[in-house]
């Protein structure tokens, strides 16, 4: 049994940091000691303020918050120790996390866990991987084709990753759209071809213009009614809508018959927990597209560094998470560094 500290909001709006068990793994478990964990921005952020609907496999029981909540769930690190089943993974082993916590040591079941299999990836790049996982997921459920057309809707983490594939994927022009202009700013550089503001009256037309009539595919990221139903505007006949954002606001309308019925567009979700049991085309395992990240890495197809904005201590956590409650500029790219915890 070994002490670590973990990240906990234990009530609405306080992250504090606590002194945790870990115990031995367990037979087809591994303890990982972490080096990074990601933030995910939207998810945290509603965990944090106390948003009832944040678990999608259960509808809110009542109106009243429950804490404490643990997350994090995309991370890298060293495996400290394996089970006695597990047999593909060893102590020493770099790998990337994904059923981790923000915690210094985590037990995580060896399935939820992969090797990074060339010293050329860092641990910080690698940390972002399962969070990036979910914008894979996305643009495959589009059935993106070069040279077709991408609208990217919401700039948070998700939506940069869905920029950064899209752009490796063949996609042209792959358009950025964000209220924010930071955020479209920091679209270009990553790898957009233009970057938009929603707000603009001339929005939809400008899209159109870009696209000679209309969008082949988007990724709905922000998780807004109103964004999914400009996007719709934005769209060429048959065209492919991704809906990778958590809308937790179920109330708004959408006009489906001039929108979706009758142009034919297809609205797919793209949840990351809607995944197969096997890979096919257009649907790919968690742990396939995990490799296929890691291996464009490798390959230096896509880099990561420019999304590692911030690097923080968990002893901050609170200064941290009180920023990412009040500042919708808040940066898309922040880690924990678990090293100034673990020692």
């Amino acid at each position: 049994m070994m002490n670590t500290k973990q990240i906990v909001f234990t009530a609405i709006g306080k992250a504090e940091l606590l002194d945790m068990d870990c115990p031995a793994p367990k037979t087809d478990e591994v303890t990982v000691r972490m080096a990074y964990t990601a933030i995910s921005s939207g998810t945290e952020r509603a965990n944090i303020s106390g948003d009832i609907n944040v678990d999608a496999s259960s509808a809110p029981t009542d109106t009243k918050p429950h804490f404490p909540r643990m997350l994090g769930y995309s991370g890298s690190g060293i495996i400290h120790a394996v089970g006695k089943n597990v047999k593909h993974l060893k102590k020493g082993d770099r790998v990337v996390v994904t059923a981790c916590y923000h915690k210094g040591y985590c037990n995580v079941p060896a399935t939820k866990v992969f090797p990074i299999e060339s010293e050329t990836v860092s641990l910080e790049q690698a940390a972002f991987s399962y969070i990036a996982s979910f914008s894979t997921a996305a643009i495959r459920k589009t059935r993106l084709e070069m040279g077709e057309s991408c609208v990217v809707m919401g700039l948070g983490i998700l939506g940069l990753f869905a920029v950064k594939f899209a752009r490796a994927a063949g996609a042209f022009p792959v358009i950025a759209v964000d209220p924010v202009e930071s955020r479209r700013e920091f679209a270009l550089k990553v790898g957009a071809d233009y970057a938009l503001d929603p707000n603009d009256p001339q929005f939809v037309d400008t899209v159109k213009s870009l696209t000679n009539g209309g969008a082949n595919t988007a990724i709905e990221v922000s998780g807004f009614g109103k964004a999914l139903d400009q996007v719709l505007d934005c769209m060429a006949r048959l065209g492919r809508v991704a809906l990778l954002g958590c809308t937790r606001d179920a109330n708004f309308t959408i006009d489906y018959y001039r929108k979706v019925h009758y142009p034919g567009i297809t609205l797919v979700g793209a949840h990351t927990g809607a995944r197969p049991g096997e890979s096919r085309p257009g649907y790919w395992t968690s742990q396939d597209d995990i490799y296929t990240i890691l291996h464009l890495l490798q390959g230096n197809r896509v880099s990561f560094a420019d999304m590692v904005c911030e690097i923080h201590s968990p002893y901050n956590a609170q200064t941290v998470y009180t920023r990412l409650m009040n500042d919708r500029q808040f940066p898309v790219g922040v880690l924990f560094d678990w090293g100034q915890v673990n020692g």
